[in-house]
């Protein structure tokens, strides 16, 4: 039998990770973590793990997110694949929340690095991270720590969080529609929606669609399971059927992009605005793409 073709994933961006990547200093964080322990103490025994889930190899890793080695690599090899630089764009979500929201949910938070940023702009807020992998929580609450920053993260399903209806004034996704098959991420804006308070803020920063319907060698690089059914999608389209009115997409740089939406307001609250405002909530919703 011939020998398996090695994947453009393997053959070109793994060598080249695999130089810019610090080998011992990960190693050095994989053993000051009891990862036994945190795993236990993160793992909510009523989360059901979707089948994509269970059986992804994101970042190119088996098994996906459920293990150590996706938790200790995630930060070293994401901010390598985000130009121009990988705080700048996950700051580009931050900085367009608009007020001072008392309560932040960031969902599909990873290692967490978009929740403490989150923390570190709204300082009076309660920002919480939700996760589907224990093991990135563990790494998301051990940098945390290491910050002394005062974050919560949870282990649950952005489709189906189990958390109660309108409580946070701002719902965000950095980085998690690329990694769903596009029905689940129409559904985790569906739980959003439910979410967010009247008048509640959410924002999707991802992969920019346009430039991967234009530019289809990008997603046989990345090789990400769901990232051509991503590109072939709306998210203006998903907010829309979600229910989300003022919706609107910006390019993040070349590769990304930043869409955000409002949930209405009643309409008794609406009678006080100005005109401008009260027209985008009568726009007919976009349909599902």
């Amino acid at each position: 039998m011939a020998p398996e073709s090695k994947t453009l994933f393997e053959q070109f961006l793994v060598p080249i990770l695999s130089h810019l990547v610090d080998r011992d200093a990960l190693l050095r964080l994989r053993d000051s973590i009891d990862w036994e322990v945190g795993v236990t103490e993160f793992t909510n025994p009523q989360v059901v793990y979707p089948n994509y889930y269970k059986t992804s190899n994101f970042h190119g890793i088996k098994n996906g997110y459920l293990n150590v080695d996706a938790a200790l690599t995630y930060d070293a090899i994401t901010q390598y694949v985000l130009p121009p630089g990988e705080n700048w764009v996950r700051e580009s979500l931050v900085k367009a929340i608009g007020g001072q929201p008392r309560r932040i949910l960031d969902l599909g938070c990873g290692t967490g690095t978009t929740t403490l940023m989150l923390k570190r702009h709204f300082p009076n807020a309660e920002v919480v991270g939700l996760d589907l992998s224990p093991q990135m929580l563990v790494m998301a609450d051990y940098k945390a720590h290491a910050a002394t920053v005062d974050v919560t993260f949870r282990h649950g399903n952005a489709m189906a969080t189990g958390l109660p209806a309108a409580s946070f004034d701002v719902v965000c996704a950095a980085l998690l529609f690329h990694e769903t098959p596009p029905a689940v991420a129409k559904t985790i804006l569906s739980e959003a929606y439910r979410l967010l308070t009247p008048g509640g803020q959410m924002l999707v920063l991802d992969g920019n669609q346009r430039t991967l319907r234009a530019s289809d060698w990008l997603s046989t690089i990345f090789e990400e399971p769901f990232i051509r059914d991503y590109g072939q999608g709306n998210v203006d389209a998903w907010l829309g059927y979600a229910g989300f009115e003022k919706v609107r997409t910006e390019d993040v740089f070349w590769l990304n992009q930043l869409s955000r939406g409002r949930k209405p307001l009643p309409v008794a609250e609406r009678i006080g605005q100005p005109e401008g405002d009260r027209q985008s909530a009568d726009l007919p919703l976009a349909q599902p793409a």
